[in-house]
């Protein structure tokens, strides 16, 4: 897999996809500096270990969930590394019978791809139908790792900007998950 060295707040060069270009504008922006790598589609969570690892922060693993009747849309960011029972995430936000929700949805809600489903994806999530959970260990750390939602490039965010900037200006709230 080709991966590229680390850039330090610098776009991906050439014409951009217009929900790539709209996730860089909205970093700038919000003032949120960031590294990023280009890569390979990095659509799967064994891509993304590769890219982590030059990123030097864990990609997130982004669910976009729904429940049963698809009038509940989710938004899971959690390790990649942690396991995921739908059960346990169910009690806690109190929806029974989560699944992955429709290819559609995620395009009509967030703007993104299978494989690059992103925090970033909020930004078009105007009527706020999609509900951020995040895992605690991913809440707390420093450093957030996500694609601009696009999956050839990844990006290294400081956690706390997307929690005092980025979802300020969402409007969205996040519920903090325990995996």
């Amino acid at each position: 897999m080709q991966i590229s060295s680390l850039f330090h707040n610098t776009r991906p060069e050439g014409a951009l996809l217009p929900q790539e270009e709209a996730a860089f504008s909205l970093l700038e922006k919000l003032e949120i500096p960031y590294d990023r790598v280009s890569s390979d589609p990095a659509d799967n969570m064994e891509k993304c270990a590769a890219v982590s690892e030059v990123l030097g922060v864990p990609i997130c693993k982004n669910l976009f969930l729904c429940n049963r009747q698809k009038t509940q849309f989710y938004l899971l960011c959690m390790g990649p590394d942690k396991p995921f029972h739908t059960k346990d995430l169910s009690h806690q936000i109190g929806s029974a019978r989560l699944s992955f929700a429709p290819e559609e949805e995620l395009w009509e809600l967030l703007h993104c791809t299978p494989g690059s489903a992103t925090i970033l994806g909020l930004m078009n999530d105007s009527d706020h139908r999609v509900r951020l959970l995040m895992e605690r260990e991913v809440y707390e750390a420093e450093y957030l790792s996500c694609h601009p939602c696009i999956c050839t490039s990844s990006l290294k965010l400081k956690t706390r900007d997307v929690l005092d900037k980025l979802l300020p200006y969402t409007g969205h709230d996040v519920t903090v998950v325990d995996l």
